[in-house]
């Protein structure tokens, strides 16, 4: 039996061969074709296929000689990219014979698409193509030949980097060892490699048929990569749209390997997605709402992407919240994640505010933006959030606690109710974001990154702002026990600490001891010198993206931040001294 519930099995013979096929979802829409790579079957796409079955036509099948196909006998010369190639025309012939398919491709699955897409034959029978993990070998022969040709330091390098990388490659062209290999110890083991090296637990995948599937699969890599990577095809230009979706943590394949597949592709769509080769198992939400855009697109006429901003490849389609979103770093952020295509839920106390930044981001980029009202430093109001937002839009890709308050005065100055006010907005309104939203992050099992807006005042000590620092360090200190747990799983954690920064905060900053009149002549006094530094909060929110994408774990915004941070590092008595200084206001 298929582990994919809910499928509907046929046959499709081709050439002396047997193939199994599934579908899923209405056959009446786009029809999506699935094809896995190695040593895979069909059941690697179990994930990912009832998810795209919501709006598609779905439809997978075991490559000849894996799964519940039959393989070719004899098995030398059965497996060349010409004889897939009728493998796939035979499928789709079956499966949709008056319209072109969309098809998506992972690891070898994916190199032989790439034939499919680039050969004559298939022209008006493949509407795009997504590619995950799986190079052409017409343009890895190129890509081979042109720093030969040229062999430059950089190239030579990129060269051996490859090379280090395709080390199994050589073992695969080695007679009767990788069967044996395959049949023996390795097939054993390998459920606990994917779970070791990847993060994928075992459950109904790989399947029963893993060690015949690896042992057939060999000869893919046999009658195919040397001969094509000799003598690569000089017309290997694809005659559909493309999308690249490039793991950053692939083991087996360099992303400098796609620095001229503009050369190949017309119509080429970017992303990059943090995880490793065997993303259709470890961040299936991420592809299909990558591929599902994608082929919306196509479908609609226009097979480019609408985001633009920098970091679009990587946040198109995501799912981000952010807290304080009304106004300040909270907008500006907001609208970073828009430019680059991320689906927004913008958060804030002050409903008006948050309709506007929702509405604005749909303006700016974003898909999809949507406006919540909740406190943050209420417990019960955070809970119904979370279950709202789990409940209409799913799980958060990126979290960002932004939420934040003010307070000024001396310590003896601040009354128990000041302490718990700060407190309850600055640090229990992380603490409820990050428990409520970051949990469901961990369930899912796919990663994710939590932004926690720390201050420079987590680390610099001040005669003024003793409960303010006080909750800004606890954030800092949470953020970096919270990255230490959720690192097993895939999670970033990373605390953002600005300095002073031209926001509405000082509009609603409190001053500890002052009356009515003396709070609104500070107030006015603070929000002068803030105006003067006129630091802009984009550039926190540019410092928040960057730091996502590279999972930075503290991050100083601002000169002054980063240089306070440095000598609490190295000169932490400076700092100290500089903190008994009574600022003039």
């Amino acid at each position: 039996m298929t582990t994919l519930a809910g499928a509907r099995e046929r046959t499709v013979r081709t050439g002396g061969i047997e193939l199994c096929v599934a579908e899923l979802g209405d056959a009446r829409q786009p029809t999506v074709v699935l094809v896995h790579g190695y040593p895979d079957s069909k059941e690697v796409w179990s994930e990912m296929a009832p998810r795209l079955a919501r709006r598609f036509h779905v439809v997978l099948y075991d490559v000849r000689g894996h799964g519940r196909s039959t393989a070719p006998r004899p098995l030398r010369g059965g497996f060349t990219l010409a004889k897939l190639t009728d493998d796939f025309l035979a499928v789709v012939d079956a499966v949709s014979p008056d319209r072109p398919v969309h098809l998506v491709g992972h690891d070898w699955g994916s190199v032989q698409s790439w034939e499919f897409v680039t050969v004559g034959r298939t022209e008006g029978r493949i509407a795009s193509f997504t590619t995950i993990s799986g190079p052409s070998l017409d343009h890895f022969g190129h890509w081979i030949n042109d720093r030969l040709r040229r062999p430059t330091p950089r190239r030579v390098a990129q060269l051996l980097s490859q090379g280090a990388k395709s080390w199994y490659v050589g073992m695969l062209h080695t007679p009767a060892l990788p069967e044996l290999a395959w049949r023996g110890p390795l097939g054993k083991r390998w459920p606990r490699i994917l779970e070791r090296g990847e993060g994928i637990p075992a459950g109904d995948y790989p399947t029963a048929s893993l060690t015949d599937d690896a042992a057939h699969g060999a000869w893919l890599y046999r009658d195919n990569v040397r001969p094509r990577l000799a003598h690569p095809r000089p017309d290997a230009f694809a005659h559909a749209p493309v999308q690249l979706i490039t793991p950053e943590d692939d083991a087996f394949l360099s992303e400098r390997l796609y620095d001229d597949l503009d050369r190949w592709v017309p119509r080429l769509t970017r992303r990059t997605i943090p995880a490793g080769h065997w993303a259709p198992r470890t961040r299936p939400d991420q592809l299909t709402a990558w591929i599902e855009e994608f082929v919306g697109s196509v479908e609609g006429g226009h097979p480019e992407p609408t985001a633009s901003g920098p970091h679009s490849a990587r946040f198109g389609g995501q799912l981000v919240l952010i807290t304080g979103a009304g106004s300040g770093i909270g907008r500006a952020t907001a609208f970073a994640f828009a430019e680059a295509g991320a689906r927004l839920v913008a958060v804030d106390r002050d409903a008006e505010a948050a309709a506007r930044t929702a509405e604005l981001a749909r303006l700016i980029g974003a898909p999809e933006a949507w406006a919540e009202t909740a406190d943050v430093s209420d417990e019960q109001a955070m809970e119904k959030l979370a279950e709202r937002v789990h409940r209409a839009y799913g799980v958060l890709d990126v979290l960002v606690n932004n939420a934040g308050i003010g307070l000024s005065g001396s310590f003896f100055a601040t009354t128990t109710e000041d302490w718990r006010t700060v407190l309850d907005v600055n640090l229990w309104g992380v603490i409820h974001g990050c428990r409520l939203f970051g949990a469901r992050m961990a369930e899912r099992g796919q990663g994710g990154h939590i932004v926690n807006i720390a201050s420079a005042a987590a680390f610099q000590p001040s005669r003024v702002l003793p409960a303010y620092s006080t909750s800004k360090a606890a954030v800092l200190m949470l953020s970096e026990c919270l990255r230490a747990e959720l690192a097993s799983r895939s999670i970033g954690v990373t605390a953002i600490c600005p300095g002073i920064v031209n926001t509405s905060i000082t509009s609603t900053a409190r001053f500890a001891g002052a009356d009515e009149s003396e709070e609104r002549r500070l107030r006015k006094s603070s929000a002068r010198l803030y105006g003067l530094r006129n630091y802009p909060p984009e550039k926190v929110a540019s410092a928040i993206l960057d730091a996502v994408v590279h999972n930075r774990p503290v991050v100083p915004v601002t000169p002054e931040a980063r240089g306070a941070h440095l000598l609490s590092r190295v000169l932490p008595g400076a700092l100290r001294r500089l903190a008994r200084v009574e600022p003039k206001v």
